[in-house]
């Protein structure tokens, strides 16, 4: 056993109890304190005290400029109206959570929604756009979903406001940011860059939360509060008088 092996111990990520180890199990001879001593004064010259970890795979470093990249590889700068789309529905995605089977299933046509809207239509090729494509089934599924849900509803007569419990205000919130996807989305959707199929979607998913909303309330046996309007005056007399003022 040769003191050049000792020395080549030096740059591996060891720390000196396991290289100590590692020569004790080789019987080197040369395994003393002054060995030791000697191993543990190289280590922090070379700097294998403390090994530089492996670079991880979560950033890039490829937006620093703020540009980044669709799924078809075209670059855009990150306040492009994609982006904000996509941003928007990561957010939708991100407050949902697992209620009910139905909560996960969103969530995943939600993860879909991204990637088509990270496809342009317009600009990708035909192989992308064909894998991302967002299909009218999904909007069908959906729609069967809210009349499950509103057939055990009682009726509404009234406007209600957030309310009925903390998973009720959850899903109200879950609602009143899906119209803001479904708002930013839109203008894709007419410059052909998004499917119409996302914007349909959306629309149905904040209707879907809102019979949620109602559903969560009633199923905890929670009160929503009802809107009370503040004049007595109908909306309808309303505009009469102000249009005979005119």
């Amino acid at each position: 056993m040769s003191y050049k092996l000792i020395k080549s111990l030096l740059w591996f990520p060891l720390t000196i109890n396991q290289t100590s180890l590692i020569l004790q199990r080789l019987s080197c001879p040369y395994l003393n304190n002054s060995s030791l001593k000697f191993i543990a004064s190289q280590r922090r010259m070379v700097g294998s005290q403390s090994p530089k970890p492996k670079k991880s795979s979560v950033y890039t470093r490829t937006g620093d400029k703020g540009y980044s990249s669709l799924y078809s590889g075209e670059k855009r700068p990150k306040y492009d109206d994609i982006f904000h789309a996509l941003g928007t529905v990561d957010e939708l995605n991100s407050i949902g959570n697992e209620l009910d089977k139905n909560l996960v299933e969103i969530q995943c046509r939600l993860i879909e929604i991204g990637s088509s809207i990270a496809t342009p239509r317009s600009t990708s090729n035909e192989n992308k756009l064909s894998y991302t494509s967002f299909d009218e089934e999904n909007v069908s599924k959906l729609e069967f979903l809210i009349d499950d849900l509103d057939s055990k509803l009682p009726s509404l007569n009234n406007f209600i406001l957030p309310s009925g419990g903390e998973s009720a205000v959850f899903l109200h919130q879950c609602r009143s940011i899906c119209r803001r996807a479904e708002r930013i989305t839109i203008p894709l959707m007419e410059k052909g860059i998004t499917e119409n199929t996302i914007g349909k979607y959306l629309n149905r998913l904040s209707d879907y939360f809102f019979v949620a909303a109602r559903y969560a309330a009633m199923y905890e046996g929670q009160t929503e509060n009802i809107y009370i309007q503040r004049r007595t005056d109908k909306p309808s007399e309303l505009l009469t008088r102000e249009l005979k003022k005119d």
